[in-house]
């Protein structure tokens, strides 16, 4: 038998999936990223945790999203921010934006999150950039432990230090 999640583990992944459908739907430009989260959170009639940990991170995209834009940018020089599909933008902002601007989680928990929500909603492509993309910056932040060993064949994590485009 698992154990179960606690609720603020539970509540944190509710908001990441809130958070992400939110700064999907807001990049067709029919609704800002705050407006089109509340409507979800009454939607589902969201808890008080779950609602302020998806409003953070949210927030949090919204206001950093140049330089947001601008790390992805120097990391995968090969992904251009307008050029990739939406879904895994906003996949790319989303992460980073809770990597970056929320000390709630620890970074290999927030990576592992996102890496397997671009699994589930984009693919393996999606996966391996995100996961380089978040190591890699988590790296150069100091978030993270430094990788050993040069190249991580999994995270997609060249010897270079740029994400290598996928296959």
């Amino acid at each position: 038998m698992t154990e179960p999640i606690p609720t603020s583990h539970a509540a944190h992944r509710a908001a990441r999936r809130l958070a992400l459908a939110a700064i999907f739907e807001a990049d067709f430009g029919q609704r800002t990223p705050a407006s089109a989260l509340e409507r979800q959170l009454s939607d589902i009639g969201a808890d008080a945790e779950t609602a302020a940990y998806a409003r953070q991170l949210v927030e949090a995209v919204v206001r950093h999203r140049d330089s947001i834009d601008a790390r992805i940018e120097q990391v995968a020089p090969a992904y251009p921010v307008v050029q990739l599909a939406r879904i895994d933008r906003a996949l790319l902002r989303s992460g980073l934006g809770e990597l970056l601007h929320s000390a709630a989680t620890p970074a290999r928990v927030v990576i592992a999150e996102w890496v397997g929500l671009a699994r589930a909603y984009s693919g393996e492509p999606a996966r391996r950039l995100l996961n380089g993309v978040l190591g890699r910056i988590a790296d150069e932040a100091g978030l993270a432990a430094p990788t050993r060993g040069g190249g991580d064949r999994e995270s997609g994590r060249s010897r270079s230090g740029g994400v290598r485009p996928p296959r």
